[in-house]
């Protein structure tokens, strides 16, 4: 039962604990970037997904014959060939997705999210913990993405999902939810960058917040209680 909580623990830490965005603070750029709709955002983190499992598991089964000396370049290589699997299944299938995301999906190459888990974590930790690990991590990114995506697009846009046809080709072409009436004018500042940084600061608020124990939490509102008087 200890070894099937310590599998739960290490596929579920990245939803929250240690969310890859909110809490250990990586792929800053291509969050911001890529949220001004939700269904970027949940094509950018599928795509990491995949990224983090595959290399993952690769780098795990090889760490034992990787040299120290040139682990990094490695790494990035590994990395690189499955970054490259799906830019072209992307391209192929995707096309949409792909004109969105732009630059951002070849350099998944070099997201910190996925270097660091695989200095972190797959280089010290068996084939098995290590897939867990890149699919709970790719979970929580894709789910932040998703969040601070829904967010700014139905602020900045009044729609919701707008572009989920591209990933999925039975939705009807230009496919949207209208969340915010026409006749109201939307903040469309939440598509550009401050609304950008403004949604992502609210949200590592939020997840720090929750993921604080109790304990601390109440000190800290006895200090600010003990300032104001």
């Amino acid at each position: 039962m200890s070894n099937q909580n310590s599998k739960l623990k290490i596929l579920t830490n990245g939803f929250l604990n240690e969310n890859p965005v909110l809490r250990l603070v990586l792929g800053t750029c291509p969050t911001l970037a890529t949220t001004t709709m939700a269904s970027n955002g949940i094509g950018m983190g599928l795509a990491a997904t995949f990224v983090l499992l595959c290399s993952n598991i690769v780098i795990s089964a090889l760490r034992k014959i990787i040299p120290d000396q040139v682990r990094i370049p490695c790494y990035i290589t590994v990395i690189a060939g499955f970054v490259s699997v799906v830019q072209m299944l992307v391209k192929a299938y995707v096309p949409s997705l792909d004109s969105a995301l732009g630059v951002y999906l070849p350099l998944i190459v070099v997201n910190c999210i996925i270097l660091g888990r695989a200095e972190m974590f797959a280089s010290k930790n068996n084939v098995v913990d290590s897939a867990l690990d890149g699919i709970g991590m790719g979970i929580g990114f894709t789910i932040t993405l998703t969040v601070m995506g829904s967010i700014r697009e139905i602020l900045g846009s009044g729609t919701w999902m707008s572009g989920l046809d591209g990933l999925l080709p039975f939705l009807p072409e230009g496919f949207a939810i209208r969340v915010i009436p026409e006749s109201i004018d939307p903040f469309t500042i939440m598509t550009s960058a401050p609304g950008g940084f403004f949604v992502f600061g609210i949200l590592m608020a939020a997840a720090t917040w929750l993921t604080t124990p109790k304990a601390k939490k109440q000190k800290a509102v006895e200090a600010a209680e003990g300032g104001n008087a």
